[in-house]
């Protein structure tokens, strides 16, 4: 499946070449990556030990919280690496696997955040039937599900990826490996693998994003028969709920349905999606939620009473 290429590595041009910004790059991306795996290392800590926070949603943001740390941790490293390094240089089989893992990591993101809005859809909209429907069998087998999902489309990308031929140049205009910008370099007609990556990774966002939109709306309208408690309980969570997608779905939407070309704002554009998104989960479903803070509360007191 792989063509012959005469490529054996690439350089990653990164966020910028000027070398006061990239000190100042390796010391914000640094801090910002510390925090983001620090802030989902305590909520999977958290919702692992403690035993109030063991309803379906809390299930899912555990995997939400573990696929934001590694989302992260397959571009922020190298970029951090890279903006004090002379050479930003990464092999061709270290790029092949960057995009895997990316695209998988990433499409886990946006599966288990589909399982969520569904959890607030039932337990809204069905609330008689919510034990019975969101059961542990059935919260297991749905991310079961989600992880094969995502192999499936990180093996559609990979491969993709093999089939791209590369003869000369080998500069990426990016700060890691993805389709797109291998793409440019590639030294053949990429119009058909373009259209391939629109209806994999396009119309994933795409269609996504849409179905969770679709999920907030019947929510809305169905919060209209319930109290004002809670509805106030149910806006508080949904809020919160679509902040991160929005945040999520409108860069990934930007990057990856529209045809074969690149603009300088695209690697901004990816920071938010790539960065950004793992490192404001937690904090929004922390700061927003009483629940998970109490419950970091008492697993961190007790630590330290404990020692």
């Amino acid at each position: 499946m792989m063509m012959n290429h005469s490529v054996t590595e690439f350089i990653l041009f990164g966020l910028t070449q000027d070398a006061e910004k990239q000190k100042a790059i390796f010391g914000v991306f640094l801090i910002l990556y510390f925090v983001t795996l620090l802030g989902n290392f305590l909520i999977v800590v958290t919702i692992k030990t403690s035993r109030t926070l063991g309803s379906p949603m809390y299930f899912f943001l555990f995997y939400l919280s573990f696929a934001d740390a590694c989302f992260s941790t397959t571009t922020a490293p190298r970029l951090i690496v890279d903006s004090v390094s002379q050479k930003k240089i990464i092999s061709y089989n270290g790029c092949m696997t960057q995009v895997f893992a990316a695209h998988f990591f990433g499409c886990m993101e946006i599966f288990v955040l589909i399982l969520m809005a569904f959890d607030r859809y039932v337990a809204i909209c069905k609330p008689l039937r919510y034990t019975t429907i969101m059961s542990q069998r059935v919260c297991v087998v749905l991310v079961i599900l989600a992880w094969g999902g995502s192999c499936i489309h990180s093996l559609a990308q990979i491969l993709l990826a093999l089939r791209l031929p590369f003869c000369g140049p080998n500069v990426i205009d990016h700060y890691f490996c993805d389709l797109q910008p291998l793409l440019k370099l590639a030294c053949m007609d990429t119009y058909v693998i373009n259209l391939l990556v629109v209806s994999n990774s396009g119309a994933i966002c795409m269609v996504s994003f849409i179905m969770l939109l679709i999920s907030y709306v019947v929510i809305l309208y169905s919060l209209r028969n319930h109290s004002a408690e809670g509805r106030q309980k149910a806006l508080s969570t949904c809020s919160t709920h679509f902040i991160v997608v929005v945040i999520f779905f409108v860069p990934c939407i930007f990057i990856y349905t529209r045809p074969p070309t690149t603009f300088p704002i695209d690697k901004i554009v990816a920071v938010f999606y790539t960065i950004g998104t793992p490192l404001l989960n937690p904090l929004i479903y922390t700061l927003r939620n009483a629940e998970v803070k109490n419950a970091m509360k008492r697993l961190w007191c007790s630590k330290c009473d404990f020692s």
